[in-house]
């Protein structure tokens, strides 16, 4: 965990961000996406990276070693009758994988929604990705159900289970 910067995410990291977006892309089957990454371009992901810190039960952390990210956490605030809760979302380089970079992300996302009045995380991983469910479970996230054929890669079809974390 050593040179490791964790700070909140700003709008002059969104080349950085997508950078980010296709070596993890390219590195696990895991995420919405693949090797191109996030289909967006660097003004938009700064924008979105705007409207994540003008939301105060959003929010965006980076992990940086070395000026390159190697982790992110967000934290996406619901609207309306559903604003007491948020989206998690969650990546480590497969380098950083089983060296703690995950747990401290996690922790500083749950310091964050109890701070800012969120009271439900919730989050979607894939059913057979045992090492963040481990990660989510330690936390005290719970299975709540399974959402088939979630992803399809190929001819595959992969579920999710969607999990949530009660801060009432």
């Amino acid at each position: 965990m050593d040179n490791i910067i964790i700070k909140e995410a700003s709008p002059e990291d969104a080349l950085a961000r997508i950078e980010y977006s296709k070596k993890i892309g390219s590195e696990t089957d895991n995420l919405s996406f693949g090797e191109e990454g996030f289909p967006i371009s660097v003004e938009g992901e700064a924008e979105y990276i705007k409207s994540l810190l003008k939301d105060e039960r959003s929010c965006s952390f980076f992990a940086w070693r070395d000026g390159e990210i190697i982790g992110d956490v967000s934290l996406s605030g619901m609207p309306r009758r559903m604003n007491h809760r948020a989206e998690l979302g969650i990546t480590v380089l497969k380098s950083e994988w089983n060296k703690g970079l995950g747990s401290r992300l996690l922790e500083m996302a749950i310091e964050y929604a109890k701070s800012h009045g969120i009271e439900i995380i919730n989050l979607e991983v894939r059913s057979d990705n045992f090492r963040a469910i481990h990660v989510y479970e330690k936390y005290g996230f719970r299975k709540i159900g399974t959402s088939p054929a979630y992803f399809k890669i190929g001819d595959s079809y992969i579920d999710f289970d969607i999990m949530y974390l009660d801060l009432r």
